[in-house]
């Protein structure tokens, strides 16, 4: 028997808030994103996050609706140079054009408390709660948000799933794989190598081969 695959973390599954479904993400040292940082205090002070941890907003930590949990991100207030150093332990804000919600010292660091929100520049500089540095392995500079195929065809004989994906090897940039399922005995042929189950559902829906449909490994 093979080894076990890991149950893919509950903080790394799609969820869906008021309507609108977000995907955890790739990411990796050196991505980059901008909008607006809002940030959140007393109210929640105490309270669980995400990832089940107490929030308290004495600490440098920060709400992001898609990097993985414990993330290290540094952001810049575009307005006045101003940086700070988060770990992402939370999910939010869930606000059009807001890109993280930080915690009350991360907001003072780069006075965002009095305006209650400011233009950053996000900057991924590390996971599971330290920075990368130049001798920081390649294999913890990137962290996966999940592992998602597209199902493009399924025959009753290996010889039709082998042509099948030999034709659709590349495609888009994307490599096929077979895989049996002794269940109802049927060849699947997968294209692999999403980075996410966004990215993997946008291609399912817009590409030419009928039937694809996203499928978790």
């Amino acid at each position: 028997m093979g080894t076990p695959k890991k149950a893919t973390p509950a903080t790394m599954r799609p969820y869906t808030i008021r309507g609108k479904t977000y995907y955890p993400e790739t990411v990796k040292v050196g991505d980059t994103q901008s909008g607006l940082a809002s940030w959140y205090g007393p109210g929640f002070h105490g309270k669980s996050t995400s990832n089940g941890e107490r929030y308290s907003m004495y600490a440098q930590t920060a709400a992001h609706k898609t990097y993985p949990m414990n993330t290290m991100v540094k952001v810049t207030n575009t307005n006045n140079g101003k940086s700070t150093i988060v770990r992402i332990n939370d999910r939010g804000p869930f606000v059009a054009g807001r890109v993280i919600d930080l915690s009350k010292k991360a907001a003072s660091d780069i006075d965002v408390v009095a305006r209650g929100t400011a233009p950053v520049k996000l900057e991924v500089v590390g996971f599971y709660g330290k920075t990368a540095t130049i001798s920081t392995p390649a294999k913890d500079r990137v962290f996966l948000g999940g592992n998602f195929m597209v199902q493009v065809g399924a025959f009753k004989n290996r010889t039709g799933a082998e042509i099948y994906k030999a034709q659709y090897d590349g495609e888009s940039g994307y490599k096929t794989a077979v895989k049996e399922y002794h269940a109802d005995g049927l060849y699947r042929v997968f294209l692999t190598g999403f980075k996410s189950e966004d990215e993997a559902r946008d291609f399912a829906l817009n590409t030419h081969i009928s039937g694809a449909f996203v499928v978790r490994q």
